[in-house]
């Protein structure tokens, strides 16, 4: 079809040479006079490939990103990849505005980078423990087992910076958020009490090892306020261990879909926009989201098929920080023990049996006893005294 194209356009340049009318020429072959015209001036700049197609891509592209800033979207990109962070779109503006990058390219034009220079591509593999399994928490029933994070910092218009604390039941996968322009103490206890009024006190929270959460480095024992209030109301708080998250892999993954279908489509311009989109997103995801994980149904019909009994907040307004220390209780932190036999408990550090190199291991602080027991296989191989402070 091509070389059929390529042979009338030299057939009409030929006619046109030869002293041929081009109404004639035109009228023949179906033309314009500016189709002929155009092959002739083609023909005239001695262009021996003159009857061949050409790219009409412009030369020149002004609206293009500058390969500097391209260059830094895809370094930020591998940065945060590397450190097992979020490294979408939304993620790279934040950092490089964070960084004081200028300009600041859209996050659409950000996208478009990362898929040209095929940089969407997802961490797949699993990292596999060298030695005894990871002790993962039971998620059979609703509220055994809710895993939570701070994500952010975000951005409203205005620019209005935010935080968001992510909870999901890792049964049912209920959500419960709550937007806070801090991850102050007082934000904390503001934020779990409002999530466990609308999906219940959990068993178990499971968190990372942010400052936000477990308190303070330069007071390891002090029990910072989440730690405070889960076991004020029966709660135990596990800590995941340090630079692994995804064994918080079901809250984590919430995230991405918050990020992709709250932040990423609902325009806000002032808190109240946000305390209302994010109650709206919460019931939205737990009434009409459908997971393979529950058979197809969505998180309030698996809780609905549970017929659990859930247990709530008997007070409406949340504790006030700080709160009185816990005279009973415990909680947990999974440490996966290097060859350097070292325990790492906030910053304090203790030595560890030879036994546990390589292998996962629980540390348990019993408040009442006032005592740090180490856990292997469910088998207790140390105990340290653990004065709270």
């Amino acid at each position: 079809m091509e070389d059929e194209i390529m042979q009338v356009r030299m057939l009409a340049v030929r006619r046109f040479k030869a002293g041929e009318s081009p109404e004639s020429i035109c009228i023949s072959l179906g033309k314009s006079r500016f189709w002929l015209y155009k092959w002739v001036k083609r023909f005239d700049g001695g262009d021996p490939s003159w009857f061949e197609n050409r790219s009409r891509r412009p030369l020149l592209t002004p609206n293009r990103t500058a390969s500097e800033i391209e260059e830094i979207i895809k370094m930020v990109r591998l940065n945060l990849y590397n450190q097992d962070l979020f490294c979408g779109a939304q993620a790279i503006l934040w950092e490089m505005e964070d960084l004081g990058i200028k300009p600041l390219p859209s996050a659409r034009t950000i996208s478009r980078i990362l898929a040209r220079n095929n940089l969407t591509h997802r961490r797949t593999g699993r990292y596999e423990p060298k030695g005894t399994a990871y002790p993962a928490l039971p998620s059979h029933l609703p509220n055994q087992t809710h895993q939570a994070d701070f994500i952010g910092p975000c951005y409203l218009q205005g620019p209005i910076r935010f935080y968001s604390l992510n909870i999901v039941d890792t049964a049912t996968v209920r959500c419960g958020l709550h937007p806070s322009l801090s991850m102050a103490s007082q934000a904390v206890l503001d934020g779990f009490w409002a999530a466990w009024k609308r999906i219940g006190i959990p068993d178990r929270v499971q968190t990372d090892n942010a400052l936000s959460f477990f308190g303070s480095r330069r007071h390891p024992r002090g029990m910072g306020p989440l730690i405070r209030l889960c076991l004020h109301h029966g709660v135990e708080p596990w800590f995941i261990p340090m630079g692994e998250p995804w064994r918080n892999g079901m809250v984590e993954n919430f995230n991405e879909r918050y990020q992709q279908r709250f932040l990423g489509k609902v325009s806000m311009a002032s808190v109240a926009d946000l305390h209302a989109g994010s109650l709206a997103f919460e019931q939205r995801h737990n009434s009409r989201y459908r997971y393979s994980k529950l058979k197809g149904d969505t998180p309030l019909k698996a809780l609905a098929a549970s017929k659990a009994r859930l247990r709530f907040p008997e007070e409406e307004t949340p504790p006030r920080h700080p709160l009185a220390k816990p005279e009973i209780g415990k909680y947990h932190l999974v440490r996966l023990i290097r060859s350097d036999l070292k325990l790492d408990v906030f910053g304090e550090r203790f030595s560890m049996p030879p036994e546990t190199m390589l292998e996962y291991v629980v540390a348990t602080i019993d408040v009442k006893e006032q005592k740090l027991k180490l856990f292997l296989d469910k088998t207790q191989v140390e105990e340290f005294d653990y004065k709270m402070r």
